[in-house]
């Protein structure tokens, strides 16, 4: 007889590291084929479609890059809260808190200035993502509620004040009826490259993918992050303020994925409507693990994910599939990105167990 066994790994050779993300996205894109199989697509078609929907033209290139840019800010906003075990699920909802604060800014505190109204647009951004963020930070830190629960919960919060706003006194008497804020003035929108839709946002946030990188693997605040996830026994008894750093970590989070919010509204929307965050907040939580929660690679896979959104847009239109239809390839290659990385932290082997007298009778 052969049993299996698993056996934690002390210590996680490079190649693992390289190859589970790889084998991840493969076995879950063999599940989406059976998916399609199943609605009655040819799944080698369909993946085509999608191929040629994202590279097949100028265009397709330029919506991958913008579709890339709220997820990289989305994906390091969870990045650095897992990298501490702390679960924050509410990027959807800081973005929106980012989004609303940016509005806010060029309403109430125009100055007809580029450089000056990208300022009180971040900082404006910031805050109120950061502050959302540290609301579910601080329920943990002093009661220890479950963060998971907090920021799924306030996402729907945002969610409502943003349209308590867009239908109601923000609402643009000139949309005719349509639920829009007035658009923003030409001093408070960002920079657009050509006839593109990619906007200046895309600097920020690699600006603050290597910042990230540089904390997290160089500074004493990133060793301490590093081993408070690890390791909080460790931690508390080295000394290391946990609460605090619960804090801090929600903190920025919120604040990177409100930057998200700014970086949609002044660079890529220009007003604030219903429905405008498009679910990147989670979208970005599949980003951040496909990235082996490092900053450096956020980008390329945010690209990556761009593919796939952008792909899945032509198969709504040629193939008539179900945007649900993408959304559930988007979650089998989640569960098989989570499903790896447990695996990857244990050898298999395998183990013969010999038969005993009532077995070698049969």
């Amino acid at each position: 007889m052969i049993r299996l066994n698993f056996e934690p790994r002390l210590d996680i050779p490079g190649w693992i590291n390289v190859l589970i993300p790889v084998a991840a996205v493969i076995f879950g894109l063999f599940a989406g084929g059976i998916l399609f199989f199943i609605l009655g697509v040819n799944p080698f078609q369909a993946y085509w479609a999608v191929l040629i929907g994202a590279f097949g033209s100028i265009y397709g290139l330029s919506e991958i890059v913008t579709k890339a840019i709220p997820l990289m800010f989305t994906a390091l906003a969870g990045l650095i809260c897992y990298k501490m075990l702390i679960w924050n699920i509410g990027a959807e909802g800081q973005l929106c808190m980012g989004a609303i604060a940016t509005v806010a800014a060029v309403r109430y505190l125009f100055v007809d200035s580029w450089v000056i109204m990208f300022i009180i647009m971040f900082i404006a951004a910031a805050l109120a993502g950061g502050i959302w963020g540290g609301i579910a930070g601080f329920l943990r830190a002093k009661w220890n509620v479950n963060e998971t629960i907090t920021t799924l919960m306030l996402n729907y919060v945002a969610i409502n004040i943003s349209e308590y706003f867009i239908y109601g006194p923000w609402k643009d008497p000139m949309s005719m009826g349509f639920p829009f804020t007035a658009n923003f003035p030409d001093s408070a929108r960002l920079w657009v490259w050509g006839n593109t839709r990619i906007h200046a946002g895309i600097f920020v946030a690699l600006t603050i993918a290597v910042i990230l990188q540089v904390l997290l693997k160089r500074s004493k605040w990133g060793y301490e992050i590093r081993v408070i996830g690890e390791n909080p026994r460790a931690a508390r008894y080295g000394g290391m303020n946990i609460a605090h750093n619960i804090l801090l970590v929600t903190f920025i989070g919120g604040a990177v994925a409100g930057l998200a919010g700014m970086s949609e509204m002044a660079g890529l929307h220009g007003r604030m409507s219903r429905g405008f965050t498009l679910g990147y907040g989670y979208t970005g939580i599949l980003v951040a693990w496909l990235a082996r929660l490092s900053p450096i690679y956020v980008p390329l896979v945010s690209f990556l994910m761009g593919v796939l959104l952008v792909g899945g847009d032509t198969l709504q239109v040629v193939m008539g599939l179900p945007l649900a239809s993408i959304q559930i390839l988007q979650g089998l290659i989640l569960f098989s990105v989570l499903a790896a990385e447990t695996l990857s932290k244990y050898k298999i082997r395998l183990i013969r167990i010999s038969a005993g007298p009532a077995e070698e009778a049969k």
